[in-house]
Order: C-alpha cells, then sequence, then structure tokens
C-alpha cells in the first residue's frame, strides 16, 4: 500500500515510489518488502525478520535510517508485543509490518489530520503520537485504581491487594521500558545525521520526545506509588498482628497466676490445711476472680487494652 503526503495521505494507485514530487508513505509485508524493496532505492541489503523484533529502537545508515517498533497491547500490557518495521530516506518511509497496526494508523491519520504545510517529519510526529495517544487515560485508570486501593486499605476493607499491586507494577515498568525506548528514538531523529530532514520541521521530534517525557515521569511516578500502597498495605498487616499478639499476651497474663493457682492445689499433699476448711472453695474463687479484674485495670491503665 503506497500513499503520498500531502494535505492528508493520498492513496496511490501503483507501487512505485517518487512520483507526482511528494513524499511518500508505504507499508509492505514482510513477504512484499523481499520483493519490491530494490523499487525504493534505499540501499538496505539487509533482510527484516519482524519475529527478532523485541525493542523499538532507531540506526542511522549510510543513506537510510531504519529501525524497529515493538508496541504493548495497551489492553494487556505485560502480553505480547505488536511489532514492525521501517526503513526512511529524503523521499519517504516504508513500514514492514505483518500485523496490520500500521494500516490503522494510518486511516486513523487520513480520518483526523489535515495539514497547512505537509512534510515527512509532521507525517512521523502524528504517527508516532498515535501510538501514545491513548496513554494519558490509561495511567490516569492506573492511578484511580491504586487510590481505591489505598483508601480500602486504611479503611481496613481490603482483603490482600498484593497480587493486583505488583501486576500495575509490572505493567507500569513496561510502560516505562517502552517510553525510554521511544525517547531514544526521538532523539535519533531529531539528530538528524543524515539531512534527511527539514531543519525548521525537526522540531516535530522535539516535541514528541517532551510528551513522551512527561509520560515517562508519570509511570515513574505511579510505579513509586505503588510500591507505597504495598509497604503501607504490610505496615497496616505488622500492625494488625502486633494487635493479636498483644491480645494474646494479655490474656496469657492474666491466666498464668491463675494456672499457678490450679497447679498449686492440684498437687493433692497429704497436709494441706486448706483441703480442710469449708470456705476454702470459694476463696480461691474469689481471689482467682480478684486477680483477673486487678489485671485488666492495670493492663487498661498502660493502654495495652
Amino acid at each position: 500500500m503506497l500513499y503520498y503526503i500531502k494535505n492528508t495521505l493520498e492513496k496511490a494507485e501503483d507501487t512505485t515510489s517518487g512520483r507526482q514530487g511528494a513524499k511518500y508513505v508505504a507499508v509492505l509485508t514482510s513477504a512484499e518488502w523481499a520483493e519490491y524493496k530494490d523499487t525504493f532505492d534505499m540501499g538496505i541489503e539487509m533482510d527484516i525478520d519482524l519475529t527478532s523484533v523485541h525493542t523499538t529502537k532507531a540506526e542511522v545508515n549510510y543513506d537510510s535510517l531504519t529501525g524497529t517498533f515493538s508496541v504493548p497491547d495497551r489492553k494487556c500490557i505485560s502480553g505480547p508485543k505488536t511489532n514492525f518495521a521501517f526503513a526512511l530516506d529524503e523521499k519517504g518511509i516504508v513500514f514492514i509490518d505483518d500485523s496490520g497496526m500500521v494500516e490503522k494508523i494510518l486511516q486513523n491519520i487520513i480520518r483526523t489530520k489535515k495539514w497547512v504545510l505537509p512534510s515527512l517529519e509532521r507525517f512521523i510526529y502524528d504517527f508516532l503520537e498515535q501510538i501514545v495517544t491513548g496513554d494519558q487515560a490509561v495511567l490516569e485508570t492506573l492511578d484511580k485504581e491504586l487510590d481505591t486501593i489505598e483508601s480500602r486499605i486504611l479503611e481496613g476493607s481490603e482483603t490482600d491487594p498484593s497480587l493486583r499491586v505488583s501486576r500495575i507494577r509490572s505493567d507500569l515498568r513496561d510502560m516505562r521500558i517502552h517510553y525510554e525506548q521511544l525517547q531514544d528514538l526521538a532523539q535519533e531523529l531529531e539528530e538528524n545525521e543524515n539531512n534527511f530532514f527539514i531543519k525548521d520541521n525537526v522540531r516535530y521530534f522535539h516535541l514528541f520526545n517532551q510528551r513522551i517525557s512527561r509520560l515517562h515521569d508519570m509511570t515513574a511516578s505511579l510505579r513509586d506509588y505503588s510500591i507505597q500502597i504495598r509497604d503501607l498495605y504490610q505496615s497496616r498487616l505488622e500492625v494488625k498482628q502486633n494487635r493479636i499478639m498483644t491480645i494474646l499476651t494479655v490474656i496469657t497474663s492474666i491466666f498464668m497466676p491463675l494456672t499457678l493457682i490450679a497447679g498449686w492445689y492440684g498437687m493433692n499433699f497429704k497436709y494441706m490445711p486448706e483441703l480442710g476448711y469449708k470456705a476454702s472453695y470459694p476463696i480461691v474463687i474469689a481471689v482467682s476472680v480478684l486477680i483477673v479484674i486487678i489485671s485488666l485495670i492495670f493492663f487498661k491503665k498502660k493502654k495495652w487494652l
């Protein structure tokens, strides 16, 4: 599929690049790239294997700039990523994609963008923007979920958020790595080492880099927040456990003298005068109750209960 960069992307009738004096955007599958790569005259001899793509990056060659994209699925960030490659020079850009993602992005651009000053740089900027267009909402959703978890922990109604918080932290780590790779790619484009881009238009890459930096900072902040929530839950759990241990200690301290009394009179020595008194049994009961009351008053004053 071939498009020309005009006021919007205009679909070409053939697959021959460079006509009409306009910059072009081509979308090819791996098989089509192997067949038609010489048509674009970019001097790229290497075969692009999309199965080996794992990162987003750009590499400067002698007469072209090549790179790959590895884009996380925003609905399942930790799941499989969508991978595709690209190659560009001063005449245009070629995407090698077997997933169909690039074509969807181009259709979104056609539907939503009209350029007063069309250029290859502006198209690349809008293409990169489409990749991260919904990320602000995704991060805000994660932020609200973390707020809800924190509120439930403070209220004591949260059972165990460790698994969900761990998954959120893992997703945020993957997004942070993705943004760092996009930053490196934007910086490579901004350097314009081969002078493929108009100098005044290089600012588009700088603007994109700034946006990615904000998303990266937000992601790092949310990841720190998730760690704080984990620590908060652990501290609340420790407080609850300490409370239980305090109650058990108090109960043990109260019944310790009662256990001593029971053990003492359970020895059944022959000459124990208390065994012959009629009032011995009620006296022992009264003493036991008095010990319990005094112990409770003592622990209450010490604020151990």
